[in-house]
């Protein structure tokens, strides 16, 4: 089988600004590996996918550019795109949905400074009012014989419905906690400014007391 061959995943270092440092694993064999960078989702990502059994065929391929690497500061959220190959050689159209139905917690929301969940929507969907929730839409193209047709709205099935509900549920429980973490991003991934520069001030006032032994440690 061409999956059976598995893939090639080329994971990406964005916290890297020198050029473009990148490390390539096999999988099924490295899966711990890739798992072991990609829980750092700040700062590793994926960048492209590629067959094994076809070196020379690309399944995914992802936007990794960062708005903040580039300017210095923020100047905008990162809405990253990608572009999944499905059918013959690659997993089934059927098999695209289902990571989406997770509602993985992302950073984006209010600012692009907080955790929320995932939400795919259909195409041309306003933005929420509700603090914002990170949203994600998908289309469908087909290529036969040489011509492209779509595309189709592949988050706008019904079945899409009751996955969206239980999303905003998730999303309503996180808003719950404040912009304490996880809620909200840590100071280091904070894309809104008004945060860092109070807290640049609050350091100016921190004052350090000597250490002082424990009592009876004298002598011991």
């Amino acid at each position: 089988m061409d999956l059976h061959e598995g893939f090639r995943f080329r994971i990406m270092d964005v916290e890297y600004t020198e050029g473009d440092r990148l490390i390539e694993l096999a999988a099924p064999e490295r899966l711990y590996d890739i798992a072991a960078l990609l829980r750092d989702t700040h700062r590793y990502v994926v960048e492209s996918i590629w067959s094994r059994k076809y070196p020379q065929e690309q399944a995914v391929v992802v936007s990794t550019t960062r708005l903040r690497n580039i300017a210095g500061r923020y100047v905008g959220k990162d809405d990253p795109v990608a572009v999944v190959r499905v059918q013959k050689i690659f997993p089934a159209t059927e098999e695209f949905g289902p990571a989406f139905a997770i509602g993985a917690f992302v950073a984006g929301d209010t600012r692009g400074s907080h955790n929320l969940p995932l939400l795919p929507v259909q195409v041309n969907t306003p933005a929420s009012t509700f603090f914002c929730v990170p949203m994600v839409c998908a289309l469908g193209f087909a290529v036969q014989g040489g011509k492209l047709t779509g595309p189709v709205d592949l988050f706008s099935d019904p079945v899409w419905d009751p996955v969206r509900e239980r999303i905003v549920e998730k999303a309503v429980e996180m808003r719950k906690q404040g912009f304490f973490e996880p809620a909200m991003l840590p100071c280091s991934e904070l894309e809104y400014g008004g945060i860092v520069a109070r807290l640049e001030r609050l350091e100016r006032e921190f004052t350090v007391t000597a250490l002082t032994a424990p009592v009876g440690a004298e002598g011991s």
